[in-house]
């Protein structure tokens, strides 16, 4: 769980965003430059984390007093290949932090439920780390780079359960490819029935537990989700209904076994009292809102 340095909110001077053209990246930037903080927002083509000089070209980048924010990653993470990759990079930062050690205030680093057991039905921050995917070892190994490097520096752990919003560049099964499929009048088709009962969280809930974790100068470990869950089925049919689409939602053979997950929040709830996350319904209705709005400027 998360444990706060600053008790009360206290913007930091300034915060170095790695990945910020990303799905998760450029929604923070967005959310933290609302509140008036201070941000370098990195990405690619300033800094390639996969690159021989990525370390030293980071490392030119940040200041005395920075929070660093590191939302870049490969993902999602499908093979070895894209598994060492992402290693690669997170070698880089990790580099880039041993250098700076002195002057960071923070490091955040934005990692996934995927961590956990697939068979973990209620999970909390005490829940076993056992991932069964690359993207879950991948987030697990780079977990553990940083907890080796970081030292005094506080370091956050944030762990999303599954995202949604617009724009999301990865079409994930779930609620963004609904909406992409519904918006091009095609067929929905979900795996096996579509039972399985998954916590879907809106983007921008992520953004603003980033901001809060920042304000606060949290250190700790925390799953980031509404203890909320809904099945594929379930999201398909509203997305259709939402998009009034002329399509069907299909069942297919199914080929793995049925899991479930649900999350207990009592941590996240202690540590944010007065944070609120965004219903499935009303985050969904903001996507449709996005969707209309895009059709109404081309």
């Amino acid at each position: 769980m998360l444990k706060h340095l600053n008790a009360t909110a206290m913007q930091p001077a300034r915060v170095v965003i790695l990945g910020a053209g990303g799905f998760v990246g450029s929604t923070a930037a967005h959310n933290l430059r609302a509140k008036g903080i201070k941000t370098l927002e990195v990405t690619r083509d300033q800094v390639d984390l996969q690159h021989a000089d990525a370390a030293s070209k980071l490392t030119a980048l940040l200041q005395a007093g920075d929070v660093l924010l590191i939302a870049a990653a490969i993902a999602p993470c499908k093979n070895g290949e894209q598994l060492l990759a992402n290693i690669q990079m997170q070698h880089a930062i990790c580099e880039a932090i041993k250098s700076k050690n002195a002057d960071l205030t923070q490091v955040v680093y934005i990692s996934s439920d995927a961590v956990y057991a697939d068979d973990v039905a209620l999970a909390n921050e005490d829940s076993k780390m056992q991932p069964s995917s690359f993207h879950g070892m991948m987030h697990a190994a780079r977990e553990l780079m940083l907890k080796g490097v970081c030292g005094a520096v506080p370091l956050a752990i944030l762990r999303p359960s599954v995202l949604y919003g617009f724009n999301d560049p990865h079409n994930g099964y779930g609620p963004n490819r609904f909406f992409r499929l519904a918006n091009e009048e095609k067929n929905i088709t979900l795996f096996g029935g579509g039972e399985e009962l998954r916590d879907h969280i809106y983007v921008n809930d992520v953004a603003e537990i980033i901001a809060q974790t920042m304000l606060h100068r949290s250190h700790g470990a925390l799953n980031v989700a509404t203890g909320q869950s809904h099945s594929f089925k379930e999201i398909a049919d509203k997305v259709v209904k939402l998009m009034a689409a002329d399509v069907v939602v299909e069942a297919t053979p199914r080929q793995n076994a049925i899991t479930h997950r649900h999350f207990d929040i009592t941590a996240c709830r202690q540590a944010f009292p007065e944070f609120r996350y965004t219903t499935l319904d009303a985050g969904l209705a903001l996507v449709q809102k996005e969707y209309v709005a895009q059709q109404v400027t081309v």
